[in-house]
């Protein structure tokens, strides 16, 4: 049995379709990635497997429940770590998992165990009886992450872990999302829009842009999907047509005034790309990642805009406060 699979799962806003017919299967042990820019449709996506939202259409089961269905069940089988901070600032992270504790019933002579344990894990033993406004941003995703741990979840939703820190943070938060599937066996769904953390972090990946999953694979599968090496090209001539003839080239796309190519060693036939494409101003090459992954199956590269789940909560919260 998968820990999550949905089908033709769907979620619209008004006249907005956030989530559109995802069908996905996501095995047991995996760290598996949803990438793509804000308002792609991946927090709504989390938001409906953790029984957040309801689902327009479809279904889905995490761990074997039905989200619709079986809600309590799921809840109590995954951890959460939201993009926006949840904690109490005013507890000290002690008292924040304690009451994470309490609120799932874990038993109460197994508390300040678990607490000493992923706090452990997450290298904040030293700071659990500060407050949590003294945290800095990469100290409070590491406590949330701890939290999200702490009742032993089969299924770990990571939304956006390491938006807004900075690159050593982000590593560090790398190492200690390899660490629990290594020490606690979970199913760890990451959403991301960053390249990197979906290649370094992910067994396999889905690409999706405006709530379709345009690609899913491996990331080393995706970048061989494309068919070569990364070639970007610019001038004032380039004899285009004569460029797309060349059988090592296997896509031309024109965007922005440049040339993207997809070129079978690039290494070897760049200088016949030259000969062959005129008056070449600026030149560029490069192994494929997922950035031109991307670009190869949206058309575009990762814009920043808003539209997801988040963004209408936090409506709704505002006209609620009115």
């Amino acid at each position: 049995m998968p820990a999550i699979s949905t089908s033709d799962l769907t979620k619209q806003f008004d006249e907005h379709i956030a989530v559109d017919r995802l069908n996905l299967t996501i095995e047991k042990g995996e760290i598996f990635g949803l990438l793509g820019p804000n308002g792609a449709g991946k927090t709504t996506t989390l938001m409906m497997l953790s029984t957040l939202l309801q689902p327009t259409s479809g279904t889905a089961t995490v761990n074997g429940f039905d989200v619709r269905q079986q809600p309590s069940l799921v809840r109590n089988s995954i951890g959460m770590v939201f993009q926006d901070p949840s904690s109490d600032d005013v507890l000290t992270g002690y008292e924040n998992l304690k009451l994470h504790a309490l609120m799932y019933d874990v038993p109460m002579k197994e508390i300040d165990a678990r607490i000493d344990s992923v706090l452990a894990l997450v290298e904040l033993q030293s700071r659990k009886n500060d407050v949590v406004k003294k945290y800095s941003g990469g100290m409070r995703r590491r406590m949330e992450i701890a939290r999200g741990l702490l009742h032993k979840p089969a299924v770990l939703f990571l939304d956006e872990p390491t938006l807004g820190l900075d690159p050593q943070t982000r590593e560090h938060i790398w190492e200690y999302v390899e660490s629990l599937r290594r020490n606690f066996g979970a199913t760890i769904i990451v959403t991301t829009h960053y390249m990197d953390e979906a290649d370094s972090l992910c067994d396999r990946v889905a690409i999706i842009d405006h709530g379709k999953i345009v690609a899913l694979d491996t990331p080393e599968n995706l970048r061989h999907s494309i068919g070569g090496d990364a070639v970007t090209l610019q001038g004032a001539t380039l004899r285009v047509d004569d460029i797309r003839r060349l059988p090592f080239v296997t896509r031309v796309e024109e965007r922005g005034g440049r040339l993207i190519l997809s070129v079978e060693n690039a290494r070897a036939n760049l200088p016949e790309i030259l000969r062959t494409a005129g008056d070449v101003a600026f030149v560029e090459s490069h192994a494929p990642d997922l950035n031109d992954v991307f670009l190869f199956y949206t058309g575009s590269a990762i814009r920043d805009e808003s539209g997801d789940a988040m963004n209408h909560l936090r409506d709704l919260s505002k006209i609620n406060q009115k």
